[in-house]
């Protein structure tokens, strides 16, 4: 962050200590340029001119004013400019005064819209010049008096600016905010479209094979004694039905994968078990691991044991592609209580890219990790560790809802 842009934020985050600040700055300028005359016995000559006590209580009454310019703008362009008016009625040599009726109109017209700032502007400056050239004791003339018409009309000009300028980014950042929500929710119900469809195919293909196999499983204990042959005809029904059921089951699911990813296997789902010949794969691409286990002796449900599995290969395999050629990761698994924790840590340095999940289009990687934590009533906690790398923590819980409720029961 610049300078400027923290110059901006603190005095941002204190407007009234900002305004009270602007107040003194403004008296001290008033003050010095009263002590200033213009008009020498020989023309333009610049000399020195004390002002008088009435001079010097006008300037401590406007500068006083402008404190509360944020919270009343309209009152206190109407202070300020009254005090203008009167040090230019009687004010000879006259003092700055006006000075704080300019910064109050450029903060009305910073602050209300533009039709309001023009009228105000508009009176403000027809007022203070107005009173300047007719009952001042300078000619209507006068350079003071133009002087007085010009700075009027650049702070209200100056304001409207700036009030354009805030509207213009604040619209910017609201259509930004709502193209971001508009693209989220188009994306939540596009999942929820495609999660419906595939639960209803899901649902048709269940229903409709289970319902076959139910009614041939039927036919077959109802026969298997008298004739066996028509059971074992029933029984080979049931076998191709749950074949179908299970090839179909199989293409339906399948729609759910991206283009690259591998086939599904045929062998048993993995589980913590085989966590060394995981290891095992990445020491072979070149990623130092290394491994701590305290889980000896637990018996997980398949899912729990699944979704930890998958964990620290979605983790392991977010370390090789985004931590750096470097980088070396840490897996530990701890049995704490009723809950086993797992834990991949890594202390790579990325090349500008995050984990997948964590980049503006990236990958699904963190996505699927959350999603198989919740289905298992777990907790994930991701994110950067300090001075670098990546941390990735999931509480699963030991006992399945299952297991639980048999056990209470």
């Amino acid at each position: 962050m610049s300078t400027l842009a923290r110059a901006r934020c603190v005095l941002g985050a204190h407007p009234s200590t900002t305004d009270t600040v602007l107040a003194v700055v403004v008296l001290v300028c008033m003050v010095a340029g009263s002590f200033v005359d213009p008009h020498g016995p020989e023309g333009v000559s610049w000399g020195l001119s004390t002002p008088d006590a009435l001079s010097l209580a006008l300037m401590t009454a406007g500068a006083a004013a402008l404190a509360f310019r944020r919270r009343q703008p309209m009152a206190v362009l109407v202070v300020t400019g009254c005090v203008s008016v009167v040090e230019s009625v009687t004010g000879d040599p006259r003092a700055p005064v006006v000075m704080s009726a300019v910064i109050a109109l450029y903060t009305v017209a910073a602050s209300t819209d533009r039709p309001t700032t023009w009228r105000v502007g508009l009176l403000t400056t027809t007022v203070l010049t107005g009173a300047a050239m007719l009952a001042g004791p300078l000619p209507w003339y006068a350079q003071e008096n133009l002087a007085v018409f010009a700075w009027t009309g650049i702070g209200a000009t100056a304001g409207d600016a700036v009030r354009s300028r805030r509207a213009f980014v604040q619209a910017i950042r609201d259509r930004a905010e709502k193209a971001e929500r508009t693209r989220e929710e188009e994306a939540r119900r596009r999942v929820a479209e495609e999660r419906l469809r595939i639960a209803r195919d899901l649902h048709d293909v269940v229903a409709h094979h289970i319902a076959l196999v139910n009614v041939q499983a039927g036919v077959a204990s109802h026969v298997m004694d008298k004739r066996p042959d028509q059971a074992k005809e029933a029984l080979a029904h049931v076998r191709e039905a749950s074949r179908s059921a299970l090839d179909e089951l199989r293409a339906t699911v399948g729609l759910l994968r991206q283009s690259g990813d591998p086939e599904a296997p045929t062998e048993p789902a993995p589980g913590l078990a085989r966590l060394d010949e995981l290891v095992g794969t990445f020491h072979h691409a070149g990623l130092r691991v290394e491994v701590a286990r305290t889980d000896q002796g637990t018996e997980l449900p398949a899912a729990v044991d699944l979704a930890a599995y998958r964990i620290i290969q979605e983790a392991l395999t977010n370390v090789q592609k985004h931590a750096g050629r470097q980088a070396r990761a840490e897996v530990s698994v701890v049995r704490v209580g009723p809950d086993i924790e797992v834990t991949v840590l890594d202390d790579g340095t990325a090349d500008g890219e995050a984990p997948d999940g964590t980049t503006e289009g990236g990958g699904h990687g963190l996505l699927g990790m959350r999603e198989r934590v919740t289905a298992v009533r777990g907790t994930l906690t991701t994110g950067p560790r300090y001075g670098g790398g990546f941390r990735v923590h999931a509480i699963l819980p030991v006992k399945s809802r299952t297991d639980a409720a048999t056990q209470a029961t």
